[in-house]
């Protein structure tokens, strides 16, 4: 054989090899994970919403999978967010609470607690599967000057708020892309002022809007970059601020729900910004999210995308008790007791919703315990690659009905450093809690029967004391020290 056809031959074989390793990349799923902010377990029409309206989520689940005991990792953003993406439960994870660094202003972004170099996320986990990676929305793990740059952190492309301070404000003077300042045409708007009850004007309250709504930047963002990917595999972090306060939404969407409640005027005496009409704007904040899904779900159909492309959609943690939000009106949790930053269930049992054609059955609900440190896992398996080391199991099994394969779990764990530090253990049907742990190391168990009693009513810590000692075991065997001493509240040696 000469050079000349010992050259076409090696050209052709390298042809076929690319040609091989494009059809082996496209055969992989695409995979989008919406990711609400301070959305309660029962605030779509899927978990039984009656008063706000949320089609596209319904659809969601009505060809999809709806999980019915799901849990956030934490009941609060920033550590929600990085036990998500590291696969790690609150007794193992980096950051466990809202570290906040810098201030409100423009001027004092910071940000917060970075994540450290080095950290294997569900993004570099996915890059080296040959997945092209994008976060977009509100990111809480660090600033682009540090080692939290999401760009550093598994992502390709990133948009939206790094400082989820930030995000309190649905009309930012700038968001960030990739590093950079992307300028928006709205003044600095302080949410955090509140108005006077005896003096506000209706301009007082409009005070409060502005031109570009960061909700809209962020959906055009995302449907660009599943345009532009659509040849490759790729993975979409989309993580919306919506309905976290303020109460800000534009007024085309707060029309359709004005006159339905009896309602007063907030003016912000509980923190974020002030609404003339708060129940509206709740209500019109979760069905502006529910836009987006549907602009999502459109794109993918559009490109032809359906079928290889699984789209999952959850939350960070339960509804919020402050910012003008009436959890009790919309039966937020849906008769689960708690809110945001509790680790009863109303603070942490969220939605999962999960739709992939072909290959999870519609219609189909599960009743499994699952948790979000168990979407790396299942990530992976989605991929086809190994999952690195994490704390979750793949729930893939259960999404698509293979039940006989779906690992058992022999517990869930859940500890959470901030309002006076706790702990929470799931073990089959039974739930223990502790609260208080800061003052008093030694606070006894509360024991609740979740099948007989969701909404934890009835402690029966008395009546099976003996089921209490496994409790404290998980505990010595799950928690491993903080690296900071505000977040160490179980190890005797840090006072």
């Amino acid at each position: 054989m000469n050079a000349d056809m010992i050259k076409q031959t090696t050209l052709l074989l390298l042809t076929v090899l690319t040609a091989f390793i494009r059809v082996q990349a496209q055969s992989k799923p695409n995979i989008i994970f919406i990711y609400a902010d301070d959305l309660g377990y029962a605030e779509t029409g899927a978990y039984g919403q009656q008063k706000i309206k949320t089609p596209h989520l319904d659809r969601l689940a009505k060809e999809g999978v709806r999980f019915t005991q799901f849990y956030t990792s934490t009941p609060v953003c920033a550590p929600a967010r990085c036990m998500l993406l590291t696969g790690r439960h609150s007794g193992h994870s980096y950051i466990r609470g809202n570290y906040e660094l810098g201030g409100f202003p423009d001027s004092l972004e910071g940000g917060q607690m970075p994540l450290p170099e080095g950290t294997v996320t569900i993004g570099t986990m996915l890059q080296k599967a040959g997945y092209t990676t994008a976060a977009i929305g509100k990111w809480g793990l660090g600033m682009h000057t540090n080692t939290g740059d999401p760009n550093k952190q598994g992502f390709n492309y990133f948009y939206g708020y790094l400082d989820q301070k930030q995000s309190h404000n649905f009309y930012p003077s700038h968001l960030w892309e990739n590093g950079q300042a992307d300028s928006l045409p709205n003044p600095y708007i302080n949410v955090h002022q509140p108005l006077n009850p005896a003096t506000a004007t209706p301009a007082d309250f409009d005070g409060y809007k502005g031109k570009s709504y960061a909700v809209d930047a962020m959906t055009q963002k995302a449907t660009q970059f599943i345009r532009q990917h659509q040849q490759q595999p790729f993975f979409l972090y989309l993580p919306y601020t919506i309905p976290h306060v303020s109460l800000q939404v534009p007024d085309s969407a707060l029309q359709p729900y004005l006159g339905q409640f009896a309602e007063k005027p907030y003016y912000g005496q509980q923190g974020y910004a002030p609404h003339r009409y708060p129940l509206s704007a709740y209500a019109a904040m979760i069905t502006y999210l529910d836009t987006q899904v549907g602009i999502i779900m459109q794109q993918v159909a559009q490109l032809g995308l359906d079928k290889n492309t699984i789209i999952l959609f959850s939350s960070d943690n339960g509804t919020t008790f402050n910012g003008g939000v009436n959890a009790a009106f919309f039966n937020s949790t849906g008769g689960l007791k708690g809110l945001k930053m509790d680790l009863y269930e109303g603070g942490i049992r969220e939605p999962l919703i999960a739709r992939w054609p072909g290959k999870i059955p519609a219609g189909k609900t599960v009743d499994i315990p699952g948790v979000q440190y168990d979407l790396m896992a299942t990530f992976a398996a989605i991929a086809g690659v190994p999952a690195p080391p994490n704390d979750g199991i793949s729930l893939l099994p259960a999404m698509t009905g293979n039940n006989r394969q779906q690992a058992n779990r022999n517990y869930l764990y859940f500890e959470y450093p901030e309002k006076g530090g706790a702990v929470a253990i799931r073990i089959g049907k039974w739930k223990a809690i502790k609260n208080g742990l800061k003052q008093n190391r030694h606070q006894p168990w509360e024991l609740y029967d979740l099948e007989a009693d969701p909404g934890e009513q009835h402690n029966l810590a008395a009546a099976h004391k003996d089921l209490l000692p496994q409790f404290d075991r998980i505990v010595q065997q799950e928690h491993r020290p903080a690296h900071i001493r505000e977040w160490e509240f179980l190890d005797p040696k840090v006072k």
